[in-house]
């Protein structure tokens, strides 16, 4: 019998804004990372279901190693009180490398701000299929970003 070989590649990113806030955005106002981070993320419209409720789907088109790519995600699972977010992906560029891939992405609050936690598991279709450490550094980048964005002074005329 075939063993799935579920991988898996981790990234802890230290950020000013709080852990609520972070996850707030990831799991609730997940539409808003497009004009945070438009230079990585080109939309993200929802399919079915409601921003912020489990089951829902949602697609994001972001660019990755220089080609605009496309993910067609269900929200696996949300836990408010860890601030933690499941995605899976169940349509898109991703599966033609491989045959499971999950965004786990956990904010955990720290005295000056919050460690996001993103767990990236994926089995792949074969040997020749790479690690995806290219797209956890997209990851890592637009939590930086994100961060960035939550924690900019607001500025009142």
């Amino acid at each position: 019998m075939a063993h799935s070989q579920i991988q898996k590649v981790e990234a802890n990113v230290h950020i000013k804004a709080s852990a609520d806030q972070f996850h707030d955005v990831l799991c609730n106002r997940t539409h808003h990372i497009a004009n945070i981070v438009p230079q990585m993320v080109k939309s993200v419209e929802i399919h079915k279901g409601e921003w912020g409720t489990e089951g829902s789907i949602i697609s994001w088109n972001y660019l990755h190693d220089g080609k605009i790519c496309v993910s067609k995600e269900v929200v696996e699972s949300i836990d408010k009180e860890k601030n933690k977010t499941d995605f899976k992906v169940i349509d898109g560029d991703l599966l033609k490398h491989y045959k499971n891939f999950k965004f786990i992405g956990q904010a955990t609050p720290k005295e000056d701000g919050s460690v996001v936690n993103w767990v990236l598991e994926y089995e792949k279709q074969n040997s020749h299929t790479p690690d995806p450490y290219t797209l956890l550094e997209l990851t890592i980048e637009m939590s930086k970003e994100i961060g960035a964005y939550l924690t900019q002074p607001i500025i009142t005329k």
